[in-house]
């Protein structure tokens, strides 16, 4: 039975959800919010050590301006009223990626709530915010060059995990992308190698904590190799 320790999830499908039902775009991500505190709190109680969820890549800034805005400011406020749920749940909050882009406010609200729950221990919630792999491995790079920490000796492989942002947190077991697309996006993809791969068709909005335990069960019973026999 293969063990899940670290759980990643790519929430697609918040603006088809509004589509469909005749509403805009930004109703579906407020939708969305609802299935991310119903999937994280789920996970604190069913023993997943860590969830990762792609909340904003770095190829996000593409998006209209009206919509990027609301993102931010939608964030914000998930993560200040989100507080107590974390506190509650005994969840630890993180994130990978880049945030020195994102304004102020924004940036202080990210470090304190980080900073609150840091003894947590039941769950590690790991938000991807401004993060994209390539970007990571890139950073990841320009970090080992800066500090001169390469030598003949090394172990280049080693060497750029420790430099990457989940240089503190196992590789993924399970990698799940909501909405049916078929693509990883620019998402873990150094830490995803070995991810056993679900495309649900469901929307995000949409997802229930049932859909994932049986994306779960369905994952322990598959026979993880790791290139070997």
């Amino acid at each position: 039975m293969s063990i899940l320790k670290h759980l990643a999830i790519i929430m697609d499908g918040n603006g088809r959800w509004a589509k469909q039902k005749g509403k805009i775009r930004t109703q579906g991500h407020k939708e969305g919010i609802n299935t991310l505190r119903e999937i994280t709190t789920w996970c604190a109680k069913n023993n997943i050590a860590y969830l990762t969820l792609y909340a904003f890549s770095t190829e996000n800034w593409n998006r209209p301006k009206t919509e990027v805005d609301f993102l931010m400011k939608l964030l914000e406020k998930y993560l200040i009223q989100e507080k107590q749920t974390y506190l509650e749940n005994n969840i630890r909050f993180k994130t990978i990626g880049n945030i020195e882009a994102f304004n102020e406010p924004l940036k202080q609200t990210i470090q304190s709530l980080e900073a609150d729950t840091a003894t947590n221990s039941s769950l590690t919630q790991i938000l991807a915010l401004n993060y994209g792999s390539r970007d990571e491995i890139k950073r990841a790079c320009e970090k080992i060059i800066q500090t001169k920490a390469y030598s003949k000796e090394s172990d280049m492989g080693s060497l750029i995990q420790s430099h990457l942002d989940t240089k503190d947190i196992p590789d993924v077991d399970l990698l799940i992308r909501t909405g049916g697309e078929m693509r990883l996006s620019n998402f873990l993809l150094w830490q995803a190698s070995y991810a056993e791969l679900f495309f649900p068709p469901i929307l995000w909005p949409d997802f229930t904590s049932d859909d994932l335990a049986k994306i779960i069960q369905d994952f322990k019973n598959r026979t993880r190799r790791f290139g070997g026999l």
